[in-house]
């Protein structure tokens, strides 16, 4: 597999190398010794969840206070996502800037998010499953949500109809309200290879 860096630093879009023949495809989709080493700390994985989405469901933007902190793997296993993350750590070189990539059930391209990122996505078919390896379990109450259509990040999710998008979703806060309010990560130096 290749792992390159994206333009936020220490979010990383992981290639896998396909193996084909008449059967089908197989590809390693994790090694997490060769992802730590790349991204310069250990990933171990802790929580494996799963979302399944209708075409044109809009999920996120979430993170994760810091602590605990929560990096993530994440992977289409079905269908395909338009897959964005934000960079939400004060100080950021590029604070408030997002990244886009396609993740479908074909490629087995991922996408790995540190702490302090955010991540989003909107389905691009029906039963569009999401899966999502993640460095910690779930805590309740250190979820932080950003308002996935802040006029202020104008991400281009590339919806033609309005999105599905939950309650929870739509009235979260603004990047510039979830700063004042002070429930951000400060920037870390990836301390990569």
């Amino acid at each position: 597999m290749q792992m390159a860096e994206t333009s936020i630093p220490g979010v990383y879009v992981v290639e896998p190398k396909l193996l084909l023949d008449e059967r089908g495809a197989f590809f390693e989709s994790l090694r997490t010794e060769e992802l730590g080493r790349i991204v310069g700390e250990p990933f171990v994985p802790r929580q494996i969840n799963y979302s399944v989405s209708r075409r044109n469901t809009l999920r996120g933007l979430h993170s994760v206070t810091i602590p605990p902190g929560q990096a993530k793997f994440v992977s289409c296993v079905r269908g395909a996502l338009r897959d964005f993350v934000v960079d939400l750590r004060v100080g950021s070189p590029t604070f408030g800037t997002y990244e886009s990539n396609l993740l479908d059930d074909t490629s087995g391209r991922a996408v790995y998010v540190p702490e302090g990122v955010a991540h989003g996505f909107l389905a691009l078919s029906d039963d569009s499953c999401i899966c999502y390896v993640l460095s910690s379990v779930h805590v309740p109450g250190t979820q932080i949500d950003i308002d996935p259509l802040d006029q202020d990040l104008a991400i281009p999710w590339g919806f033609t109809e309005p999105p599905i998008i939950s309650d929870k979703d739509r009235s979260a806060p603004s990047l510039a309200d979830a700063l004042a309010a002070g429930v951000l990560a400060d920037w870390r130096p990836p301390t990569a290879a």
